[in-house]
């Protein structure tokens, strides 16, 4: 049958087929952990199948848990930012991280309506572990993101339960990270085909300051005539095969992307950050409808801000705004493949009232790769110089690795405030000799 293709499929990560997903390298394991420190953790449920009956099954849902850095967060808080491209989406706490610019909770991925248990469990298990929250202590919002699973997931059963979240977070580690149908990415679709979760990483070379970067996403959105792999329009080929195929008619769906960087940056330049991760969603096919939530939050670990502390001031390492142009790249390719990933390492699901999310059919993927192979052989993809400001022409950029990031001078435009030099003499300098 043709709606069984992606059952002789393989599944694998989309770098495994060779698709050309940008100049950048990934890091050791191509997953938001390559930045250190910071760990993932799912919690899966699936059970039953058959006639949606609420709070009984069938269950297709979860939780996903992000763990900023290896200490107490609440303690050694994070600068962090956010973006949201299009709001019919939720993530708790993300008003406090906007206002403030810090992390101090884990982030947690899961259901629309299972965000308050998610919420009130991440609570319990912080006051346990520092019991001055509310009293010695402020407060907490836990960060929690959503997206809607229901055609796949009896969503209004709330089958989450804080024995979930706390195995999430139990079981959060560094390292490989399980993809596509896991945790809070369960019950969730992309572009028609099973999504779920997926992630990828970047790491520059050190002439553009050798910092790494990762993206997890929970991705949720899409028609399927709207997909893109590695450029290609995949999906509107894969349409006409699928025209058939039930599908949901009444969601466009949403995505939540996390962002992980080492790189030293303040809140206003994770929020730009953030809004580079909105373009490589849109490499993919969405254009943020009308009931889509594409909400991106974002944390830096290089600057760790104490909550106690007897000082006044705080000093911390801050990257120059014009050497952020490789690390908007780096983010825009690493959410394309974060996205892609999920779909290919998911497989086929079927859940409430027989509802089918097909996977997504590597083999027709591949055969799109072949036609194109030729093309993408020719491409030098070696990031082997900074970018040029427009009106420059290319100059010869140092080797890979010849020099340090302190070392790399300011652009020819702006100067180390980010202000143009001046284009004619100050009135100090007018009549000296030269």
């Amino acid at each position: 049958m043709e709606l069984e293709l992606d059952l002789e499929d393989k599944r694998c990560r989309a770098r495994d087929l060779g698709l050309p997903l940008g100049r950048f390298k990934p890091g050791r394991f191509n997953a938001i952990t390559d930045v250190e420190g910071v760990r993932v953790g799912h919690a899966t449920l699936i059970e039953g199948d058959g006639p949606l009956a609420v709070g009984k099954g069938p269950v297709r849902t979860g939780v996903t848990a992000i763990l900023p850095s290896a200490g107490n967060i609440f303690m050694d808080r994070l600068n962090a930012g956010a973006f949201v491209l299009n709001g019919a989406g939720e993530i708790s706490g993300l008003t406090q991280v906007v206002e403030w610019g810090l992390l101090e909770t884990p982030i947690l991925l899961t259901n629309t309506m299972s965000v308050g248990v998610v919420s009130d469990a991440v609570a319990r298990v912080m006051v346990e572990e520092n019991p001055g929250i509310g009293d010695e202590h402020d407060v907490i919002i836990p960060v929690v993101g959503e997206c809607d699973d229901s055609w796949l997931n009896d969503i209004t059963g709330r089958h989450v339960r804080e024995e979930h979240v706390r195995a999430a977070l139990a079981s959060a580690a560094g390292g490989v990270v399980a993809e596509g149908a896991v945790g809070g990415g369960t019950g969730m679709i992309t572009c028609d085909f099973k999504g779920g979760i997926g992630t990828s990483s970047r790491t520059l070379p050190e002439v553009f300051g050798g910092y790494t970067l990762g993206v997890l996403v929970m991705s949720n959105f899409g028609k399927m005539h709207n997909l893109r792999v590695a450029g290609m329009p995949l999906g509107e080929v894969l349409a006409e095969t699928y025209r058939k195929q039930k599908r949901r008619e009444h969601s466009y769906g949403s995505i939540i992307a996390v962002l992980a960087t080492d790189a030293p940056l303040l809140p206003h330049q994770l929020n730009r950050l953030c809004k580079r991760v909105a373009l490589g969603i849109g490499r993919v096919g969405s254009y943020a409808a009308h009931g889509s939530g594409e909400i991106i939050t974002a944390f830096s670990t290089a600057n760790v801000v104490p909550r106690r502390t007897r000082k006044m001031v705080y000093k911390m390492k801050i990257l120059l705004d014009q050497r952020l142009d490789p690390l908007y790249e780096a983010v825009m390719e690493a959410t394309e493949e974060a996205i892609l990933n999920a779909m290919c390492m998911a497989t086929a699901m079927t859940g409430v009232n027989g509802n089918h999310a097909p996977a997504l059919p590597l083999s027709e993927v591949r055969r799109f790769l072949d036609a194109t192979r030729p093309v993408f052989a020719r491409v030098n993809k070696r990031p082997d110089r900074p970018a040029t400001p427009a009106g420059k022409e290319p100059q010869a950029g140092p080797r890979e690795g010849a020099l340090t990031a302190g070392q790399v001078a300011p652009t020819d435009v702006r100067g180390a405030e980010g202000i143009p030099f001046p284009t004619r003499p100050t009135p100090d300098d007018e009549g000296t000799p030269t």
